[in-house]
């Protein structure tokens, strides 16, 4: 298994239209064939200055393939994720 996450920042004013388009819009990645549990989640932590995450699961590396090559994705990436985001940080886990 492979959790996909990620937090970020969007360059959007919080509580903007924008802000919610932009949230709205990345639900259509759930609907990627091999998504699991996809969740959008607020940050809350003072430790960190990013204001929102995603977390996603794959059965294995094939799924997280599928994922990350999926028109779908691609197409958000490069319209929504590359030209709205001021800042993220990505990580992915996979279970000791």
């Amino acid at each position: 298994m492979i959790r996909h996450t990620v937090v970020f920042t969007l360059k959007h004013e919080a509580g903007s239209a924008e802000e919610r388009d932009f949230l709205e819009s990345a639900r259509q990645l759930a609907g990627i064939a091999t998504v699991e549990k996809f969740e959008q989640l607020r940050q809350v932590s003072s430790k960190c200055d990013h204001a929102f995450g995603f977390s996603m699961e794959f059965a294995d590396q094939a799924a997280y393939d599928f994922y990350n090559d999926h028109p779908m994705h691609r197409d958000f990436v490069e319209n929504r994720w590359m030209r709205e985001v001021a800042d993220f940080q990505e990580i992915d886990y996979q279970p000791l």
